[in-house]
C-alpha cells in the first residue's frame, strides 16, 4: 500500500481543518513497506488540550494527552516532549506545550523507521532519515534518549521478528549492551517482557527476537532460565510458518528449558500457555507409546479427557517437532472419551471403590480394541 492510498480523504476532515495533524509512526512505515493498512496513530503540533476539546475530541490519556476523534475514534496525541526521572520505563515527565515541534516529538521515538510523519495529503517529514533505513533494511535506534526506557530493547527484538529481512545497525546493538550494562534492562517488570515477548513469537521469525535479545546481553536478564535458543527458535519460525497459537509457540519456546515452571511464573504468562509449555515434553516424550496401558495413562496425565481440545492443540504443537501420526492419537483420545462413565457408575452402585477401576478397565480396552 502507498503513502498516498494511507491517507486518502483525510485532507478533507472538516474535524481538523487548521490543526497541524500527522499520522506517524507504524502506519507510516508499513504503507512505505507496502504492508495492508493498520491502526493510524496521530500527533498534532501547536495545539492545547482546550483547542481539541472545543473541537469534539475525547480526552483519554493518562500520563500525557490523547483524544480520541469524535468521528472515526482514531487516536490523536498532542506533540510532546520527555526526560528521564527514574528507572525503568515509567520514570519520564512529559511535556506537551503547544511550542512543543514535530521534530522534538518524533526524537523522543525508538527507531528511525518509526520516526517519520506524514500530513493528511501525502507529504513525508523525515527528519532522522528514516526513508532511507527502510530502504536500507536497517533498524536503528533515533538517538540516545533511547537507552531511557529499556522496553525499547525488547520492541527491537520484536520488529526484528516481524522484519525479518532487516538487520540491526551495530550501534544500536552496542546501545542495548551498554543499557543492559546499567542494569535498565532489570527494571523491566514481568507484564511488559510478556507483552512484547508474545508479539514476537507471533511475528513471521520469531528466531530473531531470541537473537537480538541474547545479542544485546538482555537475554539473560529477562528470561535466565531459558536454554538452546538456536534449536527452540528454529522450532519457532516453523511454527510461525503453521500459524500455531501463541501458546504452543510459548511451549516450543521452553521445551528444552529444564525450569520452564519458573520461567513461567517469572514472565506470568497466561495459565494456557504455562499449560502447554508443562505439558509438551510430557507429550514429546510419550508420543510414541506402543502399549495401550502407557497410551492412556499419556491421556489421563494431560487431563485430556476434560480438556480434550487443549490436547489436540499440543498435538498441533508437537507436530512441529515430531513426525508421529496425530491422528492416530486423536482416535484414542475420541475412543477413550466414548466410554460411558456414568452407565459404568450404575453398574457399580453396590460397590462405589470399583468405579475408578472399571472406568479405566473399559478405558483401556477402547485402545486395545483399536485397529493397529
Amino acid at each position: 500500500m502507498s503513502v498516498a492510498a494511507a491517507v486518502q480523504g483525510l485532507a478533507a476532515d472538516p474535524v481538523v481543518t487548521g490543526l497541524q495533524v500527522y499520522i506517524v509512526g507504524g502506519a507510516v512505515r508499513d504503507a512505505l513497506l507496502g504492508l495492508p493498512a493498520g491502526d493510524r496513530d496521530w500527533v498534532v503540533v501547536g495545539a492545547t488540550p482546550e483547542d481539541m476539546a472545543r473541537r469534539g475530541f475525547t480526552p483519554v490519556g493518562g500520563d500525557f494527552p490523547v483524544f480520541l476523534h469524535p468521528r472515526t475514534k482514531e487516536e490523536y496525541a498532542l506533540a510532546r516532549t520527555e526526560r528521564k526521572s527514574g528507572r525503568g520505563y515509567k520514570g519520564f515527565t512529559f511535556y506537551t506545550g503547544a511550542d512543543v515541534t514535530l521534530e522534538q516529538d518524533l526524537q523522543r521515538r525508538d527507531l528511525t523507521v518509526n520516526a517519520i510523519a506524514c500530513t493528511p495529503d501525502g507529504q513525508l517529514h523525515d527528519p532522522l532519515n528514516g526513508v532511507h533505513d527502510i530502504q536500507a533494511r536497517v533498524l536503528r535506534h533515533v538517538g540516545d534518549a533511547f537507552a531511557e526506557d529499556p522496553v525499547r530493547i525488547l520492541r527491537l527484538g520484536r520488529f526484528a521478528a516481524r522484519f525479518g529481512d532487516f538487520t540491526v545497525a551495530d550501534e544500536t546493538l552496542a546501545l542495548c549492551r551498554r543499557m543492559v550494562a546499567a542494569g535498565e534492562a532489570d527494571a523491566l517488570v514481568a507484564e511488559r517482557v510478556w507483552k512484547e515477548l508474545s508479539r514476537g513469537l507471533q511475528a513471521k521469525t520469531p528466531s530473531r527476537m531470541l537473537q537480538v535479545l541474547a545479542q544485546s546481553d538482555a537475554l539473560a536478564r529477562v528470561m535466565p532460565e531459558l536454554q538452546q535458543i538456536d534449536i527452540v527458535g528454529s522450532d519457532l519460525d516453523r511454527a510461525s510458518q503453521a500459524t500455531l497459537a501463541v501458546a504452543g509457540r510459548y511451549a516450543l519456546l521452553c521445551r528444552l528449558t529444564p525450569e520452564r515452571d519458573a520461567l513461567s511464573r517469572r514472565l506470568r504468562v497466561p495459565s494456557e500457555c504455562a499449560d502447554q509449555a508443562r505439558l509438551l515434553p510430557m507429550l514429546l516424550d510419550g508420543f510414541d507409546a506402543a502399549d495401550a496401558d502407557a497410551q492412556l495413562r499419556l491421556i489421563e496425565q494431560t487431563d485430556a479427557l476434560r480438556k480434550p481440545e487443549r490436547f489436540i492443540a499440543l498435538l498441533q504443537t508437537a507436530a512441529i517437532v515430531h513426525d508421529g501420526d496425530d491422528a492416530v492419537w486423536r482416535l484414542r483420545l475420541d475412543a477413550a472419551r466414548a466410554v460411558d462413565a456414568g452407565a459404568i457408575a450404575r453398574q457399580c452402585a453396590a460397590d462405589p471403590q470399583r468405579i475408578k477401576s472399571a472406568v479405566r478397565a473399559a478405558r483401556l480396552q477402547a485402545l486395545i480394541d483399536l485397529p493397529h
